[in-house]
């Protein structure tokens, strides 16, 4: 079903021109209470009213020049599926919403939102819910049966192998089965969804979610190979011997490092080995969780999503305290003159995770990891027992620890949420991709590599970043790709290799 003559006026949907007049202020879905959420791993977030989710729709302007176009990299036509869900058209609107993004139930969970950033409303009121509204029509689709299996009509007999089953990955996969290539994605874990199965937690993401998405790529004819790591089971130069192209979606999964005193001890490790542990045992992979916070006292060090999930986990296995560092200062709750609109801000936010209770400090540079002695607080040498940590000053060499403010903190797990710094190298001579300085592959603007037919997309060439620039660089890097294999494509590319957000 695609949109009727009448859902458009002069080339642009007929919005509500009073909308934003009539209702001024942003409703958003309610919460579980914490109390309740806490006891159990599901979503946090309740499903949003359907009379609040059209009236909310009902305050885009459709403005002249819609920013919110600029501010998701998938391009997503913002304007015209809020006026159809205003209007109650919800499967229209959700054939407007994959015209775009193949998984808007991912980007409307796990996605800070920069459209929202850039919605011109937002200059001088509360911004559309923009992500709610993509939440809604997302699940009312797939509650109705609109979201089907979509199998080519013909096959081109050209193969292509895609590494990495990640948001990029998947994104690649589901573009290029449909154009008509024999697609294989290989994947090291035992389940495909890269980080979306493994690295989110299930009271943002839950696991149902991504397997349906897998289910209907697996009906469209795009294949599965898990439990293969390339490299290990079989080298890169098989891999590249046995399909026409190859794209490389692995990711950026180095975690990066605090060397410090201290730092070899037991008890303190990256964010993501956490995470991956506890989602391995909601899956029901593992029985218990070698990095079980029950009963202790956690440290996070590190103010972004990574955290803000270790903290929400921790609480749900019982830690005795959860404490959360940052290093830099409080960000404010409003636009600061150094990010105008329609710049994605930087700004204080109060995640779920942190509703549920524990200690935010910023300004904290930790010093040193403190190691227990017999008898005190965690007992065993080898393990840690405190976090020293001091305030942070700002010096002509950049942030450094003040001396004499030094402090402990109690700690008896400490999950190190910086950020990553890279995908993992190839340890393959014959397929050699060159590094750039941000310790990612190498790449085209189209997402090529200077090995022919062999391409990156998503982190691993990108560098750390959001879902939403993922699924839009896996749909770009599939354009690039169909085109390799027939000299021509229909598929649409939002985004180049070197394209980045407003600044």
């Amino acid at each position: 079903m695609g949109i009727a003559c009448g859902a458009r006026f002069g080339g642009r949907p007929r919005a509500d021109p009073r909308g934003f007049l009539k209702t001024r202020e942003r409703e958003l879905a309610t919460k579980r209470p914490v109390a309740l959420r806490l006891q159990d791993w599901r979503e946090v977030v309740d499903p949003a009213n359907p009379k609040i989710v059209a009236r909310q729709a009902s305050r885009c302007m459709d403005c002249g020049v819609a920013f919110c176009h600029q501010g998701c990299p998938l391009g997503n036509l913002i304007p015209e599926w809020n006026d159809l869900m205003h209007r109650g058209r919800e499967r229209d609107a959700i054939e407007r919403l994959h015209e775009t993004n193949n998984f808007p139930e991912f980007t409307g969970r796990a996605c800070p939102a920069p459209c929202e950033s850039a919605c011109v409303l937002g200059i001088n009121q509360p911004a559309v819910t923009i992500k709610q509204i993509e939440n809604s029509i997302i699940d009312q689709a797939f509650a109705n049966g609109w979201v089907q299996p979509q199998p080519p009509s013909r096959l081109t007999g050209k193969t292509v192998a895609v590494v990495g089953s990640g948001p990029a990955g998947l994104a690649a996969a589901q573009q290029l089965t449909r154009a008509g290539h024999t697609v294989a994605v290989y994947e090291r874990d035992e389940e495909p969804g890269g980080l979306l199965r493994f690295g989110i937690p299930d009271f943002k993401l839950e696991k149902e979610l991504v397997t349906r998405r897998i289910e209907q790529l697996r009906g469209e004819g795009t294949r599965f190979r898990c439990g293969v790591e390339i490299g290990r089971d079989m080298s890169w130069t098989e891999l590249r011997r046995r399909f026409d192209a190859v794209v490389i979606a692995t990711g950026a999964t180095i975690p990066r490092e605090l060397s410090l005193p201290g730092r070899e001890l037991a008890g303190i490790m990256p964010a993501m080995d956490y995470l991956v542990a506890s989602n391995r045992v909601q899956s029901g992979v593992l029985e218990t969780t070698p990095f079980d916070a029950a009963g202790k006292h956690v440290i996070v060090i590190g103010g972004g999503d990574t955290g803000a999930d270790c903290v929400g986990t921790a609480h749900r296995q019982g830690a005795k305290s959860v404490t959360n560092l940052a290093i830099g200062r409080q960000p404010g709750e409003s636009r600061s003159d150094a990010q105008p609109w329609p710049v994605h801000p930087t700004l204080f936010e109060v995640t779920s995770s942190h509703e549920e209770g524990g200690e935010r400090h910023y300004l904290a540079s930790t010093v040193e990891f403190v190691a227990g002695e017999p008898g005190i607080v965690s007992g065993a040498s080898g393990s840690v027992r405190a976090l020293k940590v001091a305030e942070t000053g700002f010096t002509e060499n950049g942030r450094e620890p003040i001396a004499g403010t030094e402090r402990l903190l109690d700690a008896d797990l400490v999950l190190i949420a910086m950020g990553f710094t890279g995908p993992e190298q190839i340890a393959d001579a014959a397929f050699s991709l060159p590094v750039g300085p941000r310790g990612s592959f190498d790449r085209k603007g189209d997402y090529s590599t200077e090995l022919p037919g062999v391409f990156v997309a998503g982190d691993a060439g990108r560098g750390q970043s959001l879902i939403v620039w993922a699924i839009a660089e896996g749909r770009a890097a599939a354009a690039s790709v169909d085109a390799y294999l027939t000299g021509d494509t229909v598929l649409p590319s939002p985004v180049t290799a070197h394209t980045r957000a407003f600044a």
